[in-house]
């Protein structure tokens, strides 16, 4: 697809258009630096971690309403 075609796109389908591009590719297509897989790793670690402190929505929306009053 030349820009020429691109450029009559919308911007929504130029957005559906990445994605379709997007998820075409493998995992094996993207090659992650060992610097972005640490950041990575980190990142699901933290996540691991910070689930114990999650809350519901309920809890969530209820705190609010105190914070309000």
């Amino acid at each position: 697809m030349s820009n020429a075609h691109v450029d009559r796109l919308s911007p929504q389908e130029r957005l559906a258009l990445i994605g379709q591009l997007w998820d075409s590719l493998d995992d094996t297509d993207l090659a992650v630096t060992t610097a972005q897989q640490a950041e990575l790793e980190r990142r699901l670690a933290s996540l691991a971690e910070d689930r114990d402190m999650t809350v519901t929505w309920e809890e969530l929306k209820d705190e609010l309403r105190q914070r309000r009053r």
